[in-house]
Parts: C-alpha cells; structure tokens; sequence
C-alpha cells in the first residue's frame, strides 16, 4: 500500500503548478509584453499541459469517488472517457514534453546557461521558480508514473502525434522569428540555417524517444508490479 494516495499526490502536483505558473504570470518581465508573451516559450506551454495533465487526472479521481458503487452506465461511460483523455495527456505530452523541458534546459545551462537561460533573467525569476518550471517537473512526472497505470495508444499513432506537436512549437518558434526578428531562443542565433534544420530535426527525434522510453517504462513498472503480486 502506498504511503501517501495517488490521489492526494495528484491534488498537491496540481497545486504546485497552479503555485509556479501564477508566480511566473506575476513576473513583469520584458519578453512577456513582445508577440506571443508566455506562449512562444516551451518552458510554459509544459507547465501548462502539466496543469492540465494532473487537473484531469484529480477530475478523473473525483469522478471515481462520486460514482463508486453506481451501476448508471452512462456515468461509467464517461468515467472511462475521463480515464483515457488522462492517459492519452500522459503519453503524448506529458511525459514526453516534461523529459524534453527539463533535460534539455540543464544541458545546455550546464554547457553555457546564456544560450538558454541569460543571467538577466535571475533579475526577474527567483532560484525556486526557476526549479519549480525546470526540475519539479521530471519527478512530478515519474511519481504519476509509479502510482498509476496508463493505458498507451499505439506507438504509430503516439509518435505522429509527438512529433506534430514538436513540428508545430518549431512552426510557431518560426513565426515569432519571421513577426519579432528575434529568435524564441538565444541559441538558435548563432546557428545558420541548415544547422537549424538538423538542430529542429534532432530535437524531433530526441521527443520521439523519450516517447518510447515513456511507454517502455510504464509497461516495466506495472509488468513488474504485477509479477510481483502474483508471486
């Protein structure tokens, strides 16, 4: 039995992204007042679908509870729907999209933090926020993950809808570029242009993977689970 119910884990995530992304909202900083504000960074579009990856799932737990021992079967009906919104939200974007944020953010911050994350911006946004929008994120993501099975769709139809989505944010990144002049992110400015095209078409295959490595380790841990209470 877990020490703390999936439930309960999943109403203090939600909290805690509700906590970061009006924090982040508060801040009167100068890239959120250009074209597209907020939105042309990926940073908080994830902060966004995790939001609305963890409020469905708390909807997904209340509807349970309300219709426990209900035999309607139009509220199971959508029960069910509810269940598989949360789990198609888990495997095409927040898994995926999550890794992607925080594993490419704390390379290249490593590497060399202005070409993602210039030392202006500790002027605006504080250490704790900046974790919240960039670290939080991974082991919010792996304990959903742990305490919950999610039914995956197949991998043809999750990887097309991955890399359309990664397809679309690079489209968008594009035309703030072709509307501002100025790229979404620093980096891109010192790349020509078929460097670009390679750099857009590795990131595609880098979100792929951590796709397949999500449904892989879905299907281990409660393969595993299972086995294990079996036996």
């Amino acid at each position: 039995m877990a020490l703390i119910p999936s439930q309960i884990l999943r109403i203090a995530i939600l909290l805690s992204y509700f906590s970061v992304l009006c924090n982040y909202k508060a801040i009167d900083m100068p890239a959120h007042q250009t074209y597209g504000g907020s939105w042309k960074f990926l940073t908080f579009i994830n902060l966004v679908i995790q939001a609305v990856f963890f409020g469905v799932g708390v909807l997904t737990d209340l509807t349970s509870l309300l219709t426990k021992g209900a035999i309607c079967q139009e509220q199971e009906r959508q029960r069910r729907k509810l269940i598989g919104l949360r789990d198609w939200l888990m495997a095409v974007l927040a898994f995926p999209v999550g890794m992607f944020v925080v594993t490419m953010f704390w390379i290249l911050y490593l590497f060399d933090r202005d070409l993602i994350y210039p030392r202006l911006l500790d002027n605006f946004i504080p250490q704790w926020l900046n974790h919240g929008m960039h670290t939080t994120v991974l082991p919010f993501i792996i304990i959903e993950m742990r305490t919950t099975p999610h039914r995956y769709p197949s991998r043809l139809c999750g990887l097309l809808t991955v890399c359309s989505f990664a397809m679309g944010y690079v489209l968008w990144m594009c035309w703030v570029h072709h509307v501002t002049g100025v790229w979404v992110y620093p980096l891109l400015e010192y790349l020509g242009t078929m460097s670009k095209v390679l750099f857009f078409f590795s990131l595609t295959i880098l979100i792929s993977v951590y796709y397949v490595l999500g449904e892989i380790l879905n299907s281990y841990i409660w393969d595993f689970t299972t086995k294990t209470k079996s036996s």
